[in-house]
């Protein structure tokens, strides 16, 4: 009987994927792209490499550049407040232990990977691109204002926390995480005292609870 000679197969190339997984993988590497050089000096040409594919593939996806960029928003920083939007409704404790536990989930789910890029983007190119301004604004900004300020209602409705101006309150609770973002993206490399920011979240809670905190 003859032998059938067998030809082995050839090895997918390793920038093969599957073609349902692409668009998530160009949003990744778009995210590295942006934070790295910014909305203005990122190309689709360097995404398309980074997520190894074609740029003309990348069109197949998203339109253009700002359309990648308002997809790295949604479906990298949006659901890191939706997951705190779930946390909030489903939390059984008093309104200061959740916000203590809101800012430090932002700070795990942002500031501690490389979402914190794009706060600083914004704030970098923010008159440059006020379109993607505003629309950052509308879609993360305002949404974890909302979250907050619920929270802060909650405690006043239940004797924890005295009346306040709920939204300037709900907009002063974040802010320092903001300031946290940039200053260790930015400044941190040169700050003498370095900047520990363990104790700055710390530091921020014990001041802002104890503010707002019904005597």
């Amino acid at each position: 009987m003859p032998v059938v000679a067998r030809h082995p197969r050839k090895p997918k190339p390793r920038w093969q994927r599957r073609k349902d997984a692409r668009p998530e993988e160009i949003v990744a590497a778009a995210l590295d792209v942006f934070v790295e050089h910014g909305f203005a000096g990122a190309r689709l040409e360097d995404v398309a490499r980074r997520a190894g594919v074609t740029k003309g593939t990348v069109y197949l996806y998203f339109k253009s550049k700002e359309a990648l960029f308002k997809a790295v928003v949604r479906q990298t920083i949006v659901p890191a407040i939706a997951q705190g939007e779930a946390l909030a409704q489903a939390f059984t404790g008093s309104a200061r232990e959740l916000l203590e536990r809101l800012v430090r989930e932002y700070w795990r789910l942002v500031g501690e990977t490389a979402l914190a890029g794009i706060p600083k983007l914004i704030i970098a190119e923010a008159a440059n691109f006020p379109a993607l301004t505003r629309f950052y604004y509308e879609e993360v900004v305002t949404r974890g204002h909302r979250l907050m300020a619920g929270v802060i209602e909650r405690g006043i409705k239940n004797g924890e926390f005295r009346k306040v101006d709920v939204m300037i309150a709900a907009k002063l609770a974040m802010s320092p995480l903001m300031h946290a973002t940039v200053v260790r993206r930015a400044f941190a490399s040169c700050m003498p005292e370095g900047f520990d920011v363990g104790k700055y979240l710390d530091t921020h809670i014990d001041l802002y609870l104890h503010g707002i905190a019904k005597h």
